[in-house]
């Protein structure tokens, strides 16, 4: 074993789908020293592939990886002595100050920069549109599917963020269930289960959210209170169960991005 690899300190913002399919190939590929940050509660909607749920249950695995929470920062060092990922409470990412990482990973997938920049640590990376490399960030990631789909830029940016979702078979923007005014949301499936076309998901307060087509309900935000037009849910038409469960390939190949850029710099 790489005794170079364990050793290195990473710390990935953000615990989402994208964020977590960074960390499972990192973690696969031996690195072993991962803490992720999270806001207090999380918008994820693919909760059973995300970390994010960690603040929630504590504990989460994903693909036989295990991600536990961190209360406070002295957690850390024992979850990684457990051989888990670290997941802690931090909005305003103040962990890099105190744990000086050698490397950092914007994969907040916030579309936009919102004060990451390469002082943060020897290393960092950024991921999707809004960063833009050598400028503000070491490496960039794309994050848009198509032909680039996880191809490093160590000079430029990548593809500015389109709003419509990668089409599957044939649908698109139908595919995201979004709030349809500001309330709490109230399930009436889980993930996992199958939806026909006009079949109440979940209630917004008292508005019904019904499924647009057929399929199976991959993603379903938690029970909690969200804005206007949030993201809450995910349909997918080829309805394969197995599809709820495991990292996506747009979340692996960023996260093959996100180890060439690592190897890149010599940290390996």
């Amino acid at each position: 074993m790489n005794n170079r690899i364990q050793g290195l300190k990473i710390v990935i913002k953000g615990a989402g789908e994208m964020a977590t399919g960074i960390a499972c190939r990192l973690f696969t590929a031996n690195f072993k020293q991962i803490v992720m940050t999270e806001i207090p509660k999380p918008l994820t909607v693919r909760r059973t592939v995300a970390f994010s749920e960690v603040i929630y249950e504590k504990e989460w695995s994903v693909e036989g990886v295990t991600a536990a929470l961190a209360v406070r920062t002295d957690e850390i060092a024992k979850i990684w002595k457990e051989g888990k990922i670290a997941v802690i409470i931090d909005p305003e990412w103040k962990i890099i100050e105190e744990m000086k990482p050698d490397i950092v990973i914007d994969a907040i997938m916030a579309k936009r920069n919102i004060g990451t920049k390469k002082g943060e640590a020897p290393l960092v990376i950024g991921v999707g549109p809004g960063f833009s490399a050598p400028q503000d960030v070491h490496a960039v990631i794309e994050s848009n599917r198509g032909h680039n789909l996880g191809r490093v830029f160590y000079s430029g940016a990548a593809e500015p963020y389109t709003g419509t979702p990668g089409p599957v078979m044939g649908y698109t923007t139908e595919r995201v269930l979004r709030a349809p005014h500001e309330g709490m949301v109230k399930h009436v499936k889980a993930i996992g289960d199958y939806a026909k076309k006009g079949e109440t998901v979940m209630f917004v307060d008292d508005t019904p959210v019904s499924a647009p087509f057929d399929g199976l309900l991959r993603g379903l935000i938690r029970e909690i209170h969200v804005e206007a037009n949030e993201k809450i849910g995910d349909i997918d038409p080829k309805a394969t169960i197995e599809h709820c469960y495991i990292i996506t390939e747009k979340a692996r190949a960023i996260g093959g991005g996100v180890l060439e850029a690592i190897m890149h710099f010599s940290f390996a």
